[in-house]
């Protein structure tokens, strides 16, 4: 009997990279610079499917991740996408280079999982967020289920990207 995917599965998930590289294996480096997270306070957003869970599993010790609300998924397009040049991502740049008309229409659809980052032409993969106001709630050296930041947050993913946006 074939599972359908329920809406839940279709949100993306939004990573946000928390420690640096000092003594990482490897593996886990280049896993990181696969998801385009290669320094610390970076953040990108990526579809939920079976590859990326397995690169979020390999890579927990060092990032912290959770499905985003669609209104902080606006927030982040708003105040931190930059395309080529280093510049605002724009409503007229949306209009130029996809189907939607401002930043509130691609955010819904980035969180529908109807289109992903990459499909935004000149668009930058990654969001450079600040460092937390107040610090992060918790040791960034443990895991969530010991009092610290790091692995799936959840919900609360929409609490650390308000602190550093």
């Amino acid at each position: 009997m074939a599972e359908t995917k329920n809406e839940a599965d279709t949100n993306p998930f939004c990573i946000i990279r928390i420690r640096g590289n000092p003594s990482m294996k490897r593996k886990i480096q280049y896993t990181l610079q696969l998801l385009n997270l290669h320094k610390a306070n970076h953040c990108t957003i990526v579809p939920d499917n079976s590859s990326i869970r397995g690169m979020l599993q390999k890579a927990k010790d060092y990032i912290a991740f959770g499905k985003p609300s669609e209104e902080m998924i606006e927030k982040l397009l708003e105040k931190r996408a930059r395309i080529r040049g280093n510049k605002p991502l724009t409503d007229s740049h949306i209009r130029y280079s996809t189907v939607y008309k401002s930043k509130s229409d691609l955010a819904k659809a980035i969180h529908a999982g109807k289109i992903s980052l990459k499909e935004v032409k000149d668009l930058k993969p990654v969001f450079r967020l600040h460092p937390p106001k107040g610090g992060f709630p918790g040791s960034v050296k443990k895991a969530v289920g010991s009092k610290g930041v790091l692995g799936n947050i959840e919900e609360r993913i929409d609490m650390f990207l308000h602190k550093m946006i």
